[in-house]
């Protein structure tokens, strides 16, 4: 373990705990902010139990993802980030997602009226997500898609994320047809146009000389 714990010893998935020793969840997605895409907070989703959702699993508003920023992180290894601040202290913590009202047309409104009647009642139409982060930071989630460019086709899907003296390098691609194993897509060919997935800004050409993934 580190007593300081840098931006490259964070990892998509890893288990997150209070100082209190509950369990919270699990590092969901990394907020990097632009331009220098340096990370600025982690976002961690709650486990069921610790969000309250196991005991009302019919609130499918509940936020159950929290922004955790990078002073309330204590020591980090692979597969475990440990919190300072105690479960209540995390309770109290900036959602990731809001929801908010629109105006919604008649056909969706009958559909929503529907919805109600179902056994797992969907988001309503007049509800959206809205992630709360800044128009220039990216988010970068574990499993999301990476489409190359905006040609339809898809790269594959990010496994993890990699990080130098706190500035993201580049994320780990679990690939889609073109490799039997993970690849590094460096950041300079990452792009977002939408909060749906990531974009990739090269060539056909450009992705077969990607470099494979060394795991340590």
């Amino acid at each position: 373990m580190s007593d300081a714990p840098k931006a490259d010893d964070f990892h998509l998935g890893a288990e997150v705990v209070s100082s209190d020793a509950k369990v919270v969840g699990e590092l969901k997605r990394v907020l990097v902010e632009g331009p220098g895409y340096g990370l600025k907070a982690l976002v961690v989703k709650e486990g069921g139990r610790f969000s309250g959702l196991l005991l009302a699993p019919g609130s499918a508003l509940l936020a159950d993802e929290v922004i955790v920023p990078l002073d309330a992180i204590g020591e980090v290894t692979h597969d475990r980030i440990q919190l300072k601040v105690a479960a209540a202290d995390v309770r109290r913590m900036a959602p990731y997602l809001e929801f908010r009202t629109r105006e919604t047309t008649s056909a969706e409104a009958l559909e929503d009226e529907s919805s109600v009647l179902a056994l797992s009642p969907a988001i309503p139409h007049s509800v959206e997500e809205v992630a709360n982060k800044a128009a220039g930071d990216l988010e970068i989630e574990g499993g999301e898609n990476v489409m190359l460019g905006h040609s339809g086709k898809r790269l594959g899907s990010v496994r993890d994320v990699l990080f130098d003296d706190g500035d993201l390098v580049g994320v780990v691609l679990q690939p889609e047809g073109w490799f039997k194993r993970d690849v590094i897509l460096p950041r300079r060919f990452l792009d977002r146009s939408d909060d749906a997935a990531l974009f990739a800004q090269l060539t056909e050409s450009d992705v077969e000389n990607l470099e494979p993934f060394e795991s340590e």
